[in-house]
């Protein structure tokens, strides 16, 4: 199974992510956008394993208090274009930990340096698009998530199978 370790989004965030991707196609910029219900911001792309289980233990294994996320700019890798965010210390000190972590398990993933951002379109036909503005929106992170990509009828459709934090009853 292909996995990734996410931050889901609330409604407001999605909102205001939807609202510029629509100002931005107003604005002629062409691409492959992101499907709505695909909006995330990954922090560990793991790829395929034949199992879930070690993958949770790790996450079971690091301490997670919420934070504040908040949207702060669009930017773009080459021809991605992105939403950031910033999450603060605890953001960092999470990450740091999940990668120390999944290193000392020897599961392997993505060793790319962790930038905080949300992708908007790919091949992107403008990256610095004139006179869009991304709106200061923000949202305490409750859980991190633990998904699982599938390629259903030529779509990707992300599934959470497991999460730590959230609110206890």
């Amino acid at each position: 199974m292909r996995l990734f370790i996410a931050i889901n989004f609330t409604e407001d965030i999605k909102k205001t992510l939807i609202t510029t991707m629509h100002d931005l196609k107003t604005k002629g910029v062409t691409g492959t956008y992101s499907p709505a219900k695909n909006l995330h911001m990954t922090l560990v792309f793991i790829g395929e394993l034949p199992s879930a289980d070690p993958v949770k233990e790790v996450m079971k294994s690091i301490p997670f208090s919420p934070f504040h996320l908040t949207l702060t700019e669009l930017g773009n890798f080459g021809d991605i274009l992105w939403a950031g965010a910033k999450g603060g210390q605890k953001l960092k000190e999470y990450d740091k930990s999940l990668r120390t972590a999944l290193d000392a398990a020897g599961i392997r993933y993505d060793k790319k340096k962790f930038e905080p951002h949300i992708t908007l379109v790919r091949k992107a036909s403008n990256v610095r698009p004139q006179g869009i503005r991304l709106p200061r929106t923000e949202m305490m992170v409750e859980k991190i998530s633990l998904m699982k990509s599938d390629r259903k009828d030529g779509q990707m459709v992300y599934t959470e199978i497991f999460s730590v934090g959230g609110k206890k009853s």
